[in-house]
């Protein structure tokens, strides 16, 4: 009997190669799109493509003789030009999605991201009944919410596609969101926006993994299709409380340094005219983006996942952060 094959774009990055590691321990043969190679311990168990989900006729090449995918890949960040994240994250999609028409695709798992229901306000439990998002201020965060509407109206019998909305995902094997954290404590560039009580949402790289290969068993078994679910660890923490105890247990000092959500919101503003004017590169320190999800309430209902895809936390939040942290701290 013929294994399942499956795609995973973005199978190179962070949360990608975790489920690229959990495809091939359920015996799938293993396709995947990347941008750079894969590591030495799987690079030989896969087929790897190197390509642009904006070429069509490279995106069927790849898709034909799929059963699932697992579209990871994404331009993220906070800062670049508006039409690199149309072809990237909103292009690439739609070729996905007609591909696996056109190919008969079984199932379709979307990683999305809580981003899409920005509003620049609050959220405290709110669930997927949320519209999607206005004032974006963020080209990634408009961009993904496009692409998700894509897949969700894709679903059909024949095709049956959900959404994951992951927020703040972490781990052992994260190269950008803790790294990045810690160089700015270190040169002492981090400061606390707001009243340094707002809460979020995060999620371990080993919850987020789980739970896309829990969505494609659901999917396979009849439901869950044409969903978008929000997921975390289930239980929001207090964010600059959650970012001391990863200095704190990779000793470096604390943050402690404040910054008011106006002023930091009206730098951002500032740096971003200036980044455009002057067409500087990289990302600006701040933007208007950042500063309000620095300073703002993030957290939401997933009952909905732990209810259809049986989602629960990989670990115990505060445990695998302090063993992380000792990782950080013996690597100094």
């Amino acid at each position: 009997m013929k294994k399942p094959c499956v795609l995973v774009t973005g199978g190179g990055g962070f949360l990608g190669q975790a489920i690229v590691e959990r495809c091939l321990l359920r015996g799938y043969e293993v396709r995947v799109i990347g941008r750079q190679p894969l590591p030495k311990s799987i690079a030989d168990q896969v087929d790897f493509r190197q390509g642009n989900l904006a070429d069509q006729k490279f995106v069927q090449a790849t898709v034909q003789g799929c059963d699932y995918i697992f579209h990871v890949a994404a331009k993220a960040g906070i800062w670049g030009k508006w039409e690199d994240y149309v072809e990237s994250n909103i292009t690439g999609t739609h070729h996905l999605i007609t591909a696996a028409r056109v190919f008969e695709v079984k199932a379709f798992i979307y990683t999305s991201t809580p981003s899409v229901v920005f509003t620049g306000g609050s959220f405290n439990g709110a669930n997927e009944e949320l519209p999607y998002g206005k004032n974006w201020l963020c080209a990634y965060a408009e961009t993904k919410a496009a692409a998700e509407k894509i897949v969700l109206k894709a679903a059909s019998p024949h095709l049956r596609v959900c959404a994951l909305r992951p927020h703040l995902i972490w781990g052992p094997g994260d190269h950008h969101l803790f790294p990045r954290i810690i160089a700015s404590a270190r040169r002492g560039k981090l400061k606390i926006v707001g009243d340094g009580n707002n809460k979020v949402d995060v999620t371990h790289v080993d919850t987020a993994a789980n739970v896309h290969l829990q969505a494609l068993d659901a999917l396979l078994a009849g439901n869950a299709n044409g969903k978008a679910y929000f997921i975390s660890q289930g239980t929001p923490v207090k964010l600059w409380e959650f970012v001391n105890r990863l200095l704190v247990g990779a000793d470096i000092q604390p943050v402690t340094q404040r910054i008011s959500l106006r002023k930091a919101y009206l730098l951002g503003a500032v740096l971003e005219t200036i980044w455009s004017l002057f067409k500087l590169k990289g990302e600006p320190p701040m933007t208007r983006f950042v500063a309000v999800e620095l300073a703002k309430d993030h957290w939401f209902d997933v009952s909905a996942a732990q209810k259809d895809l049986g989602l629960k936390p990989s670990h115990n939040t505060w445990t695998a952060l302090d063993a992380l942290a000792l990782t950080y701290r013996k690597s100094k």
